[in-house]
């Protein structure tokens, strides 16, 4: 500031001189050349000022930050002392709970130490019993629960191996079915004969039918078509077939004591048809199913013996390996 006030008094000096004519040319040069001199160095002050007032504005800007941030780590310091003097004084009544029961279990044992010495031998005694008591069964436990750990390691295992073996044999009987279904798809020319005595040539459109819906995996509407079949026409050669299909639904719906009872039906009412092999296989799995390995190992050597030559009497002898 004083240098620009310095400079405004030469700018005004110098044109008075001027003015009077008591200054030559070179002279006004000179004079000049000090006038833009000046100038370019208020130029220069002007703007060191202007960037002292920015510099000013953002220290004050960050002088006030830091108050704020003082402000909310004085808060937070003040929230942290209360918590920590309100732990403290928690500490202090539990260690003063502590100290009131360790001094009366003191006086309690002088109490005690004042007692006769037989009577302290006594309990020491009983103490001792109780204490090897206490051990024993702690003994006793951890064995019984080493014991019960290995039971049940045990049975899992047996689980696992049980698990693998039913999904095995799931797979197993789903090929079976599906090669049954084959078979049913592809029939030799009993499943829809050219002419049945006293029966008409519809009995093979009826069959079908019935045979498409079980395909379609409709079991309820194939069994109650298969059932009217049978009760139109009880004594056909597609009989006994209609009657194993009635086993199969209730054996895919997993009622295997029904299934069980159809299968024996087409066994007994149709003792020449060709679904014998099948329904005494089947029978045997139904068995498994329900647990009854005896019957199931008894129709299984029976499908063996007596069908020895059927596809069923390969998977008999197989099925016969795995039951234990």
């Amino acid at each position: 500031m004083r240098i620009f006030k310095w400079a405004n008094a030469w700018i005004v000096l110098s044109a008075g001189l001027l003015l009077f004519g008591c200054a030559t040319s070179e002279d006004v040069r000179i004079l000049d050349d000090e006038i833009r001199r000046f100038q370019f160095q208020l130029n220069l002050v002007r703007k060191e000022e202007d960037a002292l007032k920015k510099d000013l504005s953002t220290f004050q800007k960050d002088q006030k930050g830091i108050e704020r941030d003082v402000s909310t780590l004085r808060t937070d310091l003040n929230n942290e002392m209360k918590k920590l003097q309100a732990d403290l004084l928690l500490r202090i009544e539990n260690l003063q709970s502590e100290i009131r029961i360790l001094s009366t279990g003191i006086e309690e044992y002088k109490e005690f130490l004042k007692r006769p010495s037989k009577e302290t031998d006594r309990v020491k005694e009983s103490m001792e019993v109780r204490l090897r008591i206490l051990e024993e069964r702690g003994k006793a436990f951890e064995e019984k629960n080493k014991a019960q750990e290995d039971q049940a390691k045990s049975l899992e295992e047996k689980i696992k191996r049980m698990e693998d073996y039913l999904k095995g044999l799931d797979g197993k009987i789903d090929k079976v079915i599906s090669k049954q279904m084959e078979v049913e798809k592809s029939p030799p020319t009993k499943e829809v004969p050219a002419d049945v005595k006293g029966v008409s040539t519809g009995i093979g459109d009826l069959y079908k039918d019935a045979y498409e819906t079980f395909q379609k995996g409709n079991l309820e509407a194939a069994r109650r078509k298969f059932e009217a079949f049978l009760k139109q026409y009880p004594n056909t050669e597609l009989s006994d077939n209609a009657q194993f299909w009635v086993g199969e639904t209730y054996y895919l719906k997993k009622d295997f004591e029904k299934a069980i009872l159809e299968y024996e039906k087409a066994i007994s009412k149709y003792p020449e048809g060709d679904k014998i092999p099948a329904a005494l296989f089947k029978q045997a799995l139904a068995f498994l199913e329900l647990g009854d390995k005896t019957n199931a190992r008894i129709l299984l050597k029976r499908v063996i013996e007596r069908y020895p030559h059927s596809e069923q009497a390969e998977m008999a002898k197989k099925r016969l390996e795995g039951i234990k």
